[in-house]
C-alpha cells in the first residue's frame, strides 16, 4: 500500500503551496456491461467541489508501473487483478494538480483492464481517500458524454475508445503499440 501523503488539508495562499512530484499509474476498469469506473475526488478546501477520476495512485519505490496499478486497484476497489490483465500502457501524461494546500507534478501511467461487474469495496481506502474519494460510481459512454460533471482527464472517452482499439488489436495478435502521448495538462482546484 502507497503511504505517500501528498495532501496537508490545510488551505495555503496559492503563491506559497509546496510542490511535490510523483508518478501515478490509472487504470481505466471496463466491467462486461461495457461501463468504466470512476471515483468522485474533492479538495477539502473548496467544499461542495468535486470532480471524477479513474482508479489509481503513486508508484512506490523500486515497484514497476504494472504492478502498481494491479495493487491500486485491488486497495481502491477492493477487486484483485493480475498484472497480466492490465494492458498498455495506453497513455502517459505529465499532468499538474493545483490543489488549496499543494501543487502537485504528476507523471501519470495510464492502463486498461477488462472485468466482470462487481460491487465495489472502499475497505482499502486510506484515511486520506476516505476523506476526499466522496462516491463511486460505473459510468456508460452516454452518461460520460452527456454529463455537466467534470471529468479528469477530460479526453477520457477518447481514452476508452482507443483502449478498446488496442484490446481489439492484442487478440488479433498485433504488437502493442506505445502509450499515446497525452502531453502536459492542468488539472486544478486552484490554479498551479
Amino acid at each position: 500500500m502507497s503511504t505517500e501523503s501528498v495532501h496537508t488539508f490545510v488551505p495555503v495562499p496559492p503563491a506559497d503551496r509546496p510542490r511535490r512530484v510523483r508518478r501515478t499509474a490509472r487504470v481505466l476498469l471496463v466491467d462486461d456491461r461495457d461501463r468504466i469506473l470512476l471515483f468522485s475526488d474533492s479538495d477539502p478546501g473548496l467544499p461542495g467541489r468535486r470532480w471524477w477520476i479513474t482508479p489509481g495512485g503513486g508508484i512506490d519505490p523500486g515497484e514497476t508501473d504494472v504492478a502498481a496499478a494491479a495493487r491500486e486497484v485491488e486497495e481502491e476497489t477492493g477487486a484483485r487483478i493480475e498484472k497480466a490483465q492490465l494492458l498498455g500502457p495506453v497513455l502517459s501524461r505529465r499532468v499538474i494538480h493545483g490543489y488549496t494546500d499543494v501543487v502537485i507534478d504528476q507523471e501519470d501511467v495510464f492502463f486498461a483492464c477488462w472485468v466482470p461487474a462487481f460491487e465495489v469495496s472502499v475497505a482499502g481506502h486510506t484515511e486520506q481517500e476516505l476523506l476526499t474519494l466522496t462516491a463511486h460510481r460505473w459510468w456508460t459512454r452516454a452518461e460520460l458524454a452527456t454529463t455537466d460533471e467534470e471529468i479528469w482527464p477530460v479526453e477520457l472517452l477518447t481514452m476508452w475508445a482507443d483502449a478498446d482499439l488496442r484490446r481489439r488489436e492484442t487478440a488479433a495478435g498485433q504488437p502493442p503499440r506505445p502509450p499515446v502521448d497525452g502531453g502536459s495538462v492542468e488539472e486544478s482546484t486552484v490554479p498551479a
